[in-house]
């Protein structure tokens, strides 16, 4: 009996696991593509299909996951991704609650975007067993650039063309026009973006 149950757990999770590689939930996740102009390279993981289906996923024109691109999402989270984006292999988005993620926004190998993080406080639990706890919703501007393995933390809000650097963990918010990094990221400078007669105008303040 104990074995019986167990290969039936097995079973339930392999199919679980190994849904969106199924050819008819491929094809349904194309369908979504098509309609928003999305594109998917597979094989993609988590609740991409079941959160397109209930509308909790939206995928702006242009946006491009590749492959290995994981998207999970609570019963009543939502991930808001916009047009022009790219996340490349290993990228993870993780909503407890609310991700919103703006226009052309670069995500480069490995990096994770989460709103929550696990409790670890009870210790007549075992972690896995524990839930969760958020600071709040995510928030990333468009026209930002994340290097290898970046890390964005519940609560943040992050501003428009912002650079963050490899390795980086990003735990507190950051204005627009800057680059970022270390753990955990800190302000290096302002970019100076270049004007329409080609002069260095990073900050919108003058001397």
């Amino acid at each position: 009996m104990d074995d019986q149950r167990g290969w039936k757990m097995w079973w339930h999770k392999f199919r679980w696991y190994e849904r969106n590689r199924r050819f008819l939930n491929r094809w349904r996740l194309n369908r979504h593509m098509a309609k928003s102009g999305a594109y998917i390279r597979f094989p993609v993981e988590g609740e991409v299909l079941e959160a397109l289906d209930t509308g909790r996923l939206s995928l702006g024109q242009g946006t491009l996951l590749e492959p290995g691109c994981w998207i999970t999402l609570a019963p009543d989270a939502t991930i808001s991704v916009g047009g022009g984006c790219f996340l490349n292999r290993g990228v993870m988005l993780a909503a407890h609650d609310r991700i919103e993620i703006g226009d052309h926004v670069m995500f480069a190998n490995n990096c994770f975007v989460g709103d929550a993080s696990h409790k670890f406080d009870d210790p007549d639990l075992p972690i896995t067993w524990q839930g969760f706890e958020s600071k709040g919703p995510v928030s990333i501007g468009s026209n930002c650039w994340f290097g290898v393995n970046c890390v964005v933390t519940s609560g943040v809000t992050i501003g428009d063309r912002c650079v963050i650097g490899a390795n980086s963990v990003v735990t507190s918010d950051l204005p627009d026009g800057v680059i970022a990094a270390g753990s955990p990221a800190k302000v290096i400078r302002e970019i100076e973006f270049r004007g329409a007669e080609g002069q260095g105008s990073g900050s919108q303040s003058q001397e």
